[in-house]
């Protein structure tokens, strides 16, 4: 993998938007992310499904709190009404409804005006599986043994339509993953209603 700065844009909103509060990454895998939250004074509160990323991110990252956790249980008690939510490439797992019922728990993790950072695998993502294997449902495929969704832009608007503003959307392509990698890169804010 190769290093993406894709956070560093985002930076002045994330600290403006945690305030003194910890920024909730979820997904964190080897701590590419966190690493460059924490570096930026942020108080980061990572999780993970894989112990190995986990433990990893933990030795790399000292000063986050790092957990092995499934983001389909309930969060923890430290990470509610919290104002920046970073989830990169982590939301993908899911058929719809559970996709839509993560988008809810993390909505009711943040505080009205909180943002959500995300990067969802595109439909245009055909070097990590967008064709090519079996479909489980509309945009959901069964990839090396593990489902995995892909999104288009009206999925995406279709996710974030109820009770978020959206402050950015732009699909684009990165080379992190050494082969190109199409993705959407989404900043929604959390509404006041």
């Amino acid at each position: 993998m190769i290093t993406d700065p894709w956070l560093d844009h985002w930076l002045p909103l994330l600290r403006e938007r945690a305030g003194t509060d910890v920024v909730l990454e979820i997904g964190c895998g080897h701590g590419d992310d966190t690493a460059i939250l924490a570096s930026a004074g942020l108080s980061v509160f990572a999780f993970d499904l894989s112990r190995t990323a986990v433990g990893l991110t933990s030795v790399r990252v000292p000063s986050a709190t790092v957990q092995c956790r499934d983001i389909r249980e309930p969060f923890p008690e430290q990470v509610r009404e919290v104002g920046a939510i970073v989830a990169s490439l982590s939301l993908h797992y899911f058929a719809w409804d559970e996709t839509q019922a993560i988008v809810q728990r993390i909505h009711s993790a943040l505080r009205p005006g909180g943002i959500l950072l995300c990067r969802l695998n595109s439909t245009q993502d055909h070097n990590f599986g967008a064709s090519g294997h079996a479909e489980l449902e509309p945009n959901l495929f069964l990839v090396e043994g593990n489902p995995k969704r892909f999104f288009d832009k009206a999925s995406v608007e279709l996710l974030f339509d109820n009770g978020w503003n959206k402050l950015s959307m732009e699909h684009y392509v990165t080379s992190k993953y050494v082969k190109p990698k199409a993705l959407w890169e989404i900043v929604l804010e959390r509404s006041a209603a």
